[in-house]
Order: C-alpha cells, then sequence, then structure tokens
C-alpha cells in the first residue's frame, strides 16, 4: 500500500512488520506495507508454503464457522481476528443464519480501525450482528467483560469461539493456557472451540529457522508448540471428529485439497464442544 490511509490510527508505526499485515500479504490483500512485504517473502524464502499455508488455515476458519453453524451455534467471538478479508466469520456465519451474532477482539488498532471500515461499507451496514472491540488476548477478563461484547454475545447460550492462529503469539511465561481456560470457564455448556496453532512438530528445523526470521522483524513474536502442548488448550472440551489434525485434514471440502504429506503445512487444528 502506498501512502497512509485515513483508517490508519496515529502513531502505529508503518515501518516495523505486524503479523496481521504478514498474513494479508500471503493471502494477496492490499493492506500490509513494505516491512511487512519484505518479512513475508524472508519467510518464504524459508519455507515456501508459507503463502499455502496461510490459506489452507484461512479456509480452515470457513470450513470450521460452517461446521459451527450445521450444529446450531448463532453466536460467534472470534479473538485475534486479524484483517478482515474474503470471507469474513460474520459473512460465512450469516449466510447459513441470517440471525448469527459475531464480535471480533483484536489487539492491534490497525486492525480494529479497517475491520470497523469493513463493518461500516458493506451492504446493509451498519450490521447490527457484528462488531470489533480493541482487546487484548493476554487479558480475557476484560474481554469478556467488555460493553460492546457483552450487548452482542449471550454467555447464557452456546458460543463458537475462534482462536485461529493467534496462541501461538503468547508465550509460555504468559500462559497461555490459563487464558484460554478463563474464555472457556465463561461458556455455556454446549459451546466450541475452533483453534489453529502452528506447530514445531514436523519439520523442526524449518519451523526453527521461520521462528528465528519472523522473530527478528516482526512486532510480535512467535512461539511454535508441540502436538501435545497444543492438545492441553482442549482441556474442558471434547474434540470432534477428525481430531486435532494438520490443517487440510479437518474435514476437507475435497480430498484434493489433502497433500500427499499434510504434515507440510505445519499447522494443527481442532473443533471441540465443551462438556
Amino acid at each position: 500500500m502506498a501512502g497512509e490511509p485515513d483508517w490508519i490510527p496515529p502513531g502505529v508505526d508503518t515501518g516495523r512488520a505486524n503479523v496481521a499485515r504478514v498474513y494479508d500479504y500471503w493471502l494477496g490483500g492490499s493492506h500490509n506495507y513494505l516491512a511487512d512485504q519484505d518479512l513475508g517473502r524472508s519467510i518464504a524464502a524459508v519455507e515456501p508454503n508459507a503463502r499455502v499455508i496461510a490459506r489452507a488455515n484461512r479456509q480452515f476458519l470457513g470450513r470450521a464457522v460452517r461446521f459451527l453453524s450445521g450444529t446450531g451455534i448463532s453466536q460467534f467471538l472470534d479473538i485475534g481476528s486479524g484483517i478482515p478479508t474474503q470471507g469474513n466469520v460474520h459473512e460465512v456465519a450469516q449466510q447459513a443464519n441470517p440471525a448469527a451474532r459475531v464480535a471480533y477482539a483484536d489487539v492491534d488498532p490497525v486492525v480494529v480501525a479497517h475491520s470497523k471500515a469493513i463493518l461500516a461499507a458493506n451492504p446493509g451496514a451498519p450490521n447490527p450482528g457484528a462488531a470489533v472491540i480493541e482487546a487484548d488476548l493476554r487479558d480475557p477478563e476484560k474481554i469478556l467483560a467488555h460493553d460492546t461484547l457483552r450487548q452482542l454475545i449471550d454467555f447464557g447460550q452456546p458460543v463458537g469461539l475462534l482462536l485461529v492462529a493467534v496462541l501461538h503469539f503468547i508465550a509460555d511465561d504468559e500462559d497461555p493456557w490459563r487464558i484460554v481456560a478463563t474464555l472457556r470457564d465463561a461458556l455455556a455448556p454446549g459451546s466450541y472451540l475452533a483453534l489453529s496453532h502452528a506447530t514445531n512438530e514436523s519439520r523442526p528445523a524449518v519451523a526453527q529457522a521461520a521462528e528465528k526470521v519472523y522473530n527478528r522483524s516482526a512486532t510480535t513474536r512467535v512461539q511454535m508448540r508441540s502436538r501435545a502442548e497444543i492438545l492441553r488448550f482442549f482441556d474442558g472440551f471434547d474434540l470432534v471428529d477428525p481430531g486435532l489434525v494438520y490443517i487440510p485434514q479437518w474435514r476437507p471440502d475435497s480430498p484434493s485439497e489433502v497433500p500427499t504429506d499434510p504434515s507440510q503445512l505445519w499447522g494443527l487444528v481442532g473443533v471441540a464442544r465443551k462438556h
């Protein structure tokens, strides 16, 4: 992107790579800057599948939302939502159920500003069933108490909690498992958790190299985890078939979407129901 659009909040440093904008770059979006493009290319030099992984992760999000809608879930909380792109959660959910409600939360003011612009520009805006708040996953209590969220989401009824490609940006010493448990405890029985997380298990050398390149240049550090560590996020939930699997293996729309070696797309994903 050239110039500074008027939705970029004052004081935002677009000269340093940002996780949401790098992801947007890999997805082929236009809401990224030279620093984001440079880092995206640097990681792709280490891991040529970077774009494929980003797209597969986005496709998983769509499949998970459609699955949850099919179970009767009509309200969604998407934390770490990132820059809106084609097939946003509210678009997918409201195709299945026009009355579906979606609350987006992200810590990045650029993401929040752009999300508000997208929601305001959509046909039929303002959309009473969708809103975005600026909030940090590291402070789940604050997210759960947010007025805008409370107006939109009824925690007395089942909720679809979406934590897609966000927990690997929370370090071990920030106890991401406690964060997820806090969110889980606020959910009604019958709620679901849909999660994706980068893993260092399938290709540790490549994963470590990509992690180093990323952490050198981005504003937020990434921490990949093992399958066992990722499984811990589902404590208190029952995984639905096919369990915790590589991204393209989770209920693909077509067998052709699953590569011969799914572990090349080194993210693990799962959807689980609260007891």
